[in-house]
């Protein structure tokens, strides 16, 4: 590998999903060979067809439009939200309306940067809906609010001035870990957790607006769910995210009947199971393992349990229920119950119009656990597009990456046998043929000392051979010290190579996971937003490396 001369830096390099290791085989097969799992979705989402057929199936199903455009309007109007999102929200009230959907936990601070490219493909995806078929579309953005696993939402990451990543955490409120997500409650210890993460941040011209925002989001008393779904808000409510938060008991009614026939004939584990095992005989390991007798709710009375069958009853937790009376339950009061990660897509698509779901990895392989499932409850299953998924790296790195041809994977080891190979490159080619030459000799003459030893005494050949062994050690010891000293020549290329891994992936993990959004809302400012809809492509099966 040597460096090639300098070249114009592209805007944006496409890496196909099946180079890259954190990819699952399935994103690649679904991008590529979607006939080979065809049969576990809906439709391909490549073909105009399997749009329009998407559209009417989403049109015709019977629905209560109406209130949950009122349920989405008072939510709105709560935060506060933009007049576009507005508009955007009342299509929904329309019969003929249809949505494209797309959902996240609610992760401090704005979660991770895929919660940003997720929100941005969908709002793009459903404008080319709209533009292509001729509907009204709605882009949302699915708040899942009622997950109540604190350890994975609680925390961010960002880099610093010397791009070290830095995590921090909003305080524990009471009842974290065991009360959904939406029951949370922030503090006064929150104004310690924004000063901490303004304090890990490099000072930037927009280090003043971000603080800004994050402290109108993020403020004492604030339902930590609804700190986030207001982040979306000031974030992309101007161009037509319809934000909601799951959690509200406004909507559950809509989803009672939906709920008590999953307790009376819900097959909906053991279908999910059937598709997973599918998915393995052809290749692709299932996301979702659903455990015997388990059902698709959960039980919320203050704290969020999973129900299970036991016999005639059910359980959760401790408590038992008897059968009938807890179907009862949930259909007088379906805010006591809310769906698990199986269920919750038909709890969606029952209230929403859904045309089509934008999916990460994880969620493109669960989702086709569930075509049975959607059959089952008689709910038309939508179609399903990959996110939208991206490295951002400044030009430094972007000419890094060009100048010495590096693919964005060999970033990834947090060893340095990439720069290792980079400094081995730019040695002299004089220094590394002497080597060369030097190993090759030694292995001739030592191969002729080998072959005359028997003739001398038989047993003097192994010897020879442990010499040889010590000779060609000795050189590669050489050759290591070699390197070594033009690692401590070339500072700058180690420098490069560096904070180009920093930047692509902290901690040794994809960028997208890792960083939180205020950190990229610090370092680009509210510029982000638009040269994301500007650059990002809504083509699947690639992950993009985009200069900002």
């Amino acid at each position: 590998m040597s460096a090639a001369p300098a070249t114009a830096v592209e805007s944006k390099i496409p890496v196909d999903f099946r180079t890259l290791s954190c990819i699952r085989p399935l994103a690649g097969a679904y991008a590529f060979d979607f006939p080979s799992i065809a049969a576990r979705y809906a439709g391909d989402p490549g073909s105009p067809q399997a749009w329009r057929d998407a559209i009417a199936r989403a049109q015709q199903y019977p629905r209560r439009p109406g209130e949950i455009a009122r349920i989405i309007a008072a939510q709105q109007q709560r935060r506060g939200a933009h007049a576009a999102a507005i508009d955007a929200a009342r299509l929904l009230a329309g019969d003929q309306a249809v949505a494209v959907v797309t959902g996240q936990q609610a992760g401090a601070f704005g979660g991770p940067l895929y919660t940003l490219l997720k929100a941005i493909t969908t709002i793009q995806l459903a404008r080319r809906v709209a533009a292509d078929h001729g509907v009204p579309v709605a882009p949302v953005f699915w708040v899942e609010a009622e997950d109540h696993d604190w350890a994975e939402v609680r925390s961010t990451t960002v880099l610093d001035a010397d791009l070290q990543p830095q995590s921090v955490a909003l305080p524990d409120p009471e009842g974290a870990g065991v009360r959904p997500v939406a029951a949370l409650k922030l503090d006064e210890r929150v104004a310690g957790s924004l000063s901490s993460l303004g304090a890990a941040l490099q000072p930037t011209d927009f280090s003043e607006w971000v603080g800004a925002m994050l402290r109108d989001c993020y403020r004492l008393g604030e339902g930590i769910a609804a700190a986030f779904a207001t982040l979306l808000d000031r974030l992309l409510g101007s161009h037509g995210l319809v934000v909601f938060d799951a959690s509200d008991p406004a909507a559950k009614p809509l989803v009672a009947d939906l709920f008590a026939r999953e307790l009376q004939f819900g097959r909906t584990a053991a279908l999910a199971a059937e598709a997973g095992e599918a998915l393995r005989a052809a290749g692709h390991e299932p996301q979702v393992v659903p455990a015997a007798g388990s059902v698709a709710l959960f039980r919320i009375d203050g704290a969020r349990r999973a129900l299970k069958r036991d016999g005639g009853e059910f359980v959760a937790g401790e408590e038992r229920f008897e059968a009938a009376a807890l179907v009862a339950e949930a259909v007088d009061h379906p805010e006591r119950f809310g769906p698990n990660v199986l269920l919750r897509p038909i709890v969606q698509d029952t209230l929403l119009p859904t045309v089509c779901y934008v999916a990460g990895p994880s969620e493109l392989a669960y989702l086709g656990q569930l075509r049975g499932v959607y059959e089952h409850f008689g709910v038309p299953m939508p179609l399903v597009h990959q996110r939208a998924s991206a490295t951002l790296v400044d030009a430094a790195g972007a000419r890094f990456l060009a100048r010495y041809g590096l693919h964005l994977e060999e970033l990834r080891p947090q060893d340095d046998a990439t720069l290792n190979r980079l400094l081995q490159a730019q040695l002299p080619a004089h220094v590394e043929q002497a080597i060369a030459d030097a190993q090759a000799d030694v292995q001739r003459v030592m191969a002729r000392v080998i072959e005359v030893m028997p003739a001398v005494d038989p047993t003097l050949a192994g010897a020879a051979k442990t010499t040889l062994g010590r000779m060609e050690h000795d050189l590669r010891t050489l050759h290591g010290k070699v390197i070594q000293a033009a690692k401590k020549r070339d500072e700058t290329l180690r420098r490069q190579f560096t904070r180009a891994r920093a930047q692509a992936f902290p901690l040794g993990e994809p960028q997208e996971r890792v960083l939180g959004l205020p950190f990229f809302l610090n370092r680009y400012g509210p510029a982000l937003v638009d040269r994301l809809f500007e650059e990002l492509p809504l083509e699947m099966g690639h992950h993009w490396v985009l200069t900002l």
